[in-house]
């Protein structure tokens, strides 16, 4: 039953008549994993997949920043007919392609709104994939100067395998002390002072 659901998703957000899916990079899970699953099979067979996710997150932007249409769309009072009809021109006035604007409005017919940013958010993370992009956030105690970023991306990039490329996010924590938390695709490292000290307590407190 899941599986015809699914096919039925996509054949809805499909404008060509190309049969089967087209299989994500890389798997996602839950009800936003599916639709974001199912938007991408639609993409890739539009041919679209880079204009969608830019109108993604354009819509997502544009959500945060009017309140009204926030509330209007996650208000449970409205009708599902009436939110997709507004997603429809919404979508018009931020000149969103159709397969997003289709996408967003059948979210409100199916009463998944609640669930748009966890589907965005996972539709990135297949493109990211789409793209061969490794995903890789750092974080120090105190903030990199440029040249060890350069040097910083240049040896985690050495880890990544052919056709990947490092998307290095830097963040600034303080409470490790020193050195570093790296977190690369699905691996973690603790490298910080302060786990560091952590252990050495818990031996010394084993001892006593």
């Amino acid at each position: 039953m899941a599986s015809t659901k699914f096919n039925m998703l996509v054949r809805s957000l499909s404008t060509t008549t190309a049969q089967g899916l087209v299989k994500p990079p890389v798997q996602v899970f839950g009800i936003e994993g599916r639709y974001a699953s199912a938007l991408f099979s639609a993409g890739s067979k539009q041919k679209q997949l880079e204009a969608i996710e830019k109108d993604l997150v354009k819509f997502q932007t544009a959500l945060k920043k009017d309140s009204v249409l926030k509330e209007f769309i996650e208000n449970p009072i409205n009708k599902r007919a009436l939110k997709a009809s507004t997603l429809k021109l919404a979508s018009t006035k931020l000149s969103l392609s159709p397969p997003s604007s289709n996408f967003l409005s059948l979210l409100a017919e199916n009463g998944r709104l609640k669930k748009l940013n966890s589907i965005i958010n996972s539709f990135q993370i297949i493109m990211a994939a789409h793209r061969g992009d490794l995903p890789c956030i750092v974080t120090t105690a105190k903030p990199l100067d440029s040249a060890d970023q350069q040097e910083l991306t240049k040896t985690l990039q050495s880890f990544a395998k052919k056709g990947e490329t490092i998307k290095l996010s830097l963040k600034v924590d303080p409470s490790i002390l020193g050195g570093m938390i790296v977190s690369i695709g699905d691996k973690y490292v603790d490298m910080s002072v302060s786990k560091k000290i952590k252990k050495y307590t818990e031996i010394i407190q084993s001892a006593i």
